[in-house]
């Protein structure tokens, strides 16, 4: 079950013909802010482990929590409030598992504003790398022992940018086709800026 309506809010920089008009000032501080605290948090406390704590389960359980506070919080609240997505799975009657992929309408009154919808794209998508490095940097300089948080870290946060990046383009065939036309946006933007000269 798929229901999306794909111009309600700009994925990874796209611009649309309402970005003009919706304010960029941020009308959910408190989700902005819990949006980026969270797993902001849980990167500084795996960083600086060494120096906070030498106890490594003092450490994991900290960082455990705060990936789980994160993952709820992106996936129930700020992804809702600030750019007006949501996912969940759901099991019919059957056992069935139903994914289900929602999107805000567009004449919907309570749009979002383009400052609020880059901090949730900038932090969904930000994040997740930061664990796609630790998982490396574990597995390199032999710290066995990070191998799960990291992983649980890189997995948590992949799942919610999935389930959002589907929620905004849909299926499969939708999201190649969204790459294919970003990366021809921004190479004829920068075409348009090299003939236009200094």
């Amino acid at each position: 079950m798929l229901r999306q309506d794909s111009h309600d809010a700009p994925l990874f920089g796209e611009d649309d013909d309402h970005s003009r008009l919706r304010k960029s000032k941020i009308r959910q501080p408190l989700a902005s802010f819990f949006h980026l605290f969270f797993r902001t948090s849980a990167i500084l406390v795996y960083l600086l482990c060494d120096i906070i704590s030498s106890r490594f389960i003092a450490c994991m359980v900290t960082i455990i929590l705060l990936l789980s506070c994160d993952f709820w919080t992106v996936k129930n609240v700020s992804g809702r409030l600030l750019v007006g997505l949501r996912w969940w799975n759901q099991v019919d009657e059957d056992g069935k598992s139903h994914w289900v992929f929602e999107s805000r309408k567009t004449h919907s009154p309570n749009r979002t504003s383009s400052a609020e919808s880059r901090i949730f794209w900038l932090g969904l998508i930000v994040c997740p790398i930061f664990w796609i490095i630790f998982v490396f940097s574990t597995i390199f300089s032999f710290r066995i022992k990070w191998l799960a948080v990291v992983i649980l870290g890189l997995v948590l946060q992949w799942a919610n940018l999935y389930g959002y990046v589907r929620c905004k383009v849909g299926g499969r065939s939708n999201l190649t086709s969204m790459a294919k036309n970003y990366l021809g946006v921004q190479i004829f933007k920068q075409a348009m800026k090299k003939t236009e000269g200094p």
